[in-house]
């Protein structure tokens, strides 16, 4: 009952301040001209690429007896003992703060879509009504908007349950790192199934709630009259107000974290020789290669057989087979498990051996779980950039005399390849970040950032999760910023 609770405690405080947050932010940067609107506009998406137990040690470093405020204050005031006064996150506090700042992003992004989109007209019929800017927003703008907040709440709450490195930094018992101590600690399968049961049925509650709350209410806008809303230009004290606020958010979301772990690894240059920085790299860059070859490879055959076939039974497999992105990563990697052990253990009865031993404990067998888990992401990008590619191309390479795999070849692939950069990034991206599966089904002593931060953060060795803390952050944040065009586009 206590991982039910705290996992429910958990997610109602991160989708309440993800919520307050990413409205908020989208909403200014959509409706209002102010001093580095445009600034903030992409800079506040950086936030993804802090993931949220990085924020954690990033929070608790800060904060703890002696850290980093402790040394500010010191250095500031004089050397005396500010420990009293210096508040604690930890908990579900510290975890809720964590979870809300890295993962805001996902609100905002959507919500400032549907702003963007929505109709000058709306706006004016509002004013029409004799609606302050206050009213507007509540019984006009907000409404309309109301399925991108909720796919972005949707994503947030996945995310919130799925995570494992906060939780179990901060000794929290939720459903995630029950999962993983029935398997980890106690060699305990049917308990981790049982619980990954439980976690399971709150995702499907969570979308079952989303579509029956939402009823027979349309939220499109007609596509004839459209205007584009124009920003307004706040005064000179309101736009102040606006730019301050956004920069706080900018600061504690990405700025914070990325200033915390700079400073650790600064001041702690030893881990430099402890850490094989070199080694982290190339096991994240092997990961991400072979992933990304095998899901984008995958997703072109299978999207190129539908286009062909017009099957109507493979495009509904191909639509079940993308789940996997809805399922937290602990439960992938506990059904996997689960799977392979029956199989191998089925087969042994035949004389087959050494299943487990490909499988488990292998590059292979990460690979195979990054696929069940990231496949949609590929899926869905391949198959959006096919949309826009009109079947009579094709129907015109095949009068020219082309075969069905010289059109895949010459025409297909070249119309697709900024998509399949933007998929390969993307995929780079959670990669870097995943934690729960690359722990649990990682070949002995192969690590990656998040595995090697994790490793020290465990054993209370904030400063040595620095450095690797450090990188994974550069590197979701260079990643980020080479797709943040085409996430914050405006077309």
């Amino acid at each position: 009952m206590t991982y039910v609770s705290n996992s429910l405690l958990i997610l109602i405080g991160v989708m309440s301040l993800t919520f307050c947050l990413g409205v908020f932010a989208a909403y200014f940067v959509s409706f209002y001209e102010f001093p580095g609107v445009n600034f903030f506009k992409w800079a506040l998406i950086l936030s993804f690429a802090v993931p949220a137990y990085i924020y954690a040690y990033s929070l608790t470093a800060f904060f703890e007896n002696y850290g980093s405020l402790h040394s500010l204050l010191s250095f500031l005031f004089g050397e005396q003992n500010y420990n009293p006064y210096i508040p604690k996150f930890d908990g579900l506090v510290g975890a809720i703060l964590s979870m809300s700042f890295s993962l805001f992003g996902y609100v905002y992004v959507l919500t400032r879509a549907s702003f963007y989109h929505q109709s000058h007209n709306l706006i004016e019929v509002s004013k029409n009504l004799g609606y302050s800017a206050r009213e507007s927003f509540l019984k006009i703008i907000l409404p309309s908007a109301r399925p991108a907040i909720v796919a972005g709440l949707a994503l947030v709450a996945m995310e919130c349950l799925a995570d494992f490195g906060t939780v179990s930094f901060f000794g929290i018992s939720t459903l995630t790192t029950g999962i993983y101590n029935s398997w980890i600690s106690f060699d305990d399968l049917n308990t981790a199934n049982q619980l990954s049961f439980i976690l399971l049925i709150f995702i499907f509650v969570l979308f079952f709630v989303e579509n029956h709350s939402r009823g027979d209410a349309k939220y499109h806008q007609p596509s004839q009259g459209f205007r584009q809303i124009p920003r307004i230009e706040l005064t000179k004290n309101k736009g102040r107000l606006v730019s301050l606020f956004l920069s706080i958010l900018f600061f504690l979301s990405f700025l914070f974290p990325f200033l915390q772990m700079s400073y650790w690894t600064i001041k702690f240059p030893k881990y430099f020789e402890q850490i094989d920085i070199l080694a982290l790299n190339l096991n994240t860059l092997t990961l991400v290669i072979l992933a990304s070859i095998a899901l984008i490879g995958f997703s072109f055959l299978i999207n190129f057989g539908n286009r062909i076939s017009k099957s109507k039974l493979l495009d509904q497999l191909s639509l079940f087979s993308i789940s996997g992105y809805a399922m937290p990563g602990i439960i992938l990697a506990i059904a996997f498990m689960t799977f392979v052990s029956w199989t191998s253990d089925t087969l042994e009865t035949f004389g087959i051996f050494g299943i487990k031993s490909v499988f488990i404990g292998s590059v292979l067998g990460l690979i195979f779980a990054y696929f069940i888990r990231f496949y949609s992401l590929a899926f869905n990008g391949i198959k959006s950039s096919y949309l826009k590619i009109n079947q009579s191309i094709d129907e015109s390479s095949y009068l020219l005399g082309y075969t069905k795999f010289r059109t895949f070849r010459k025409i297909h692939i070249p119309q697709l390849k900024d998509s399949i950069v933007l998929i390969g990034i993307l995929i780079a991206i959670e990669i870097i970040k995943e934690l729960p599966m690359t722990l649990i089904l990682r070949p002995f002593n192969f690590d990656t950032f998040a595995t090697k931060a994790h490793a020290y953060a465990s054993q209370d060795l904030l400063e040595g999760a620095a450095l690797p803390s450090l990188f994974l952050i550069l590197w979701g944040g260079l990643l980020i910023f080479l797709t943040s065009k085409h996430i914050l586009s405006e077309k």
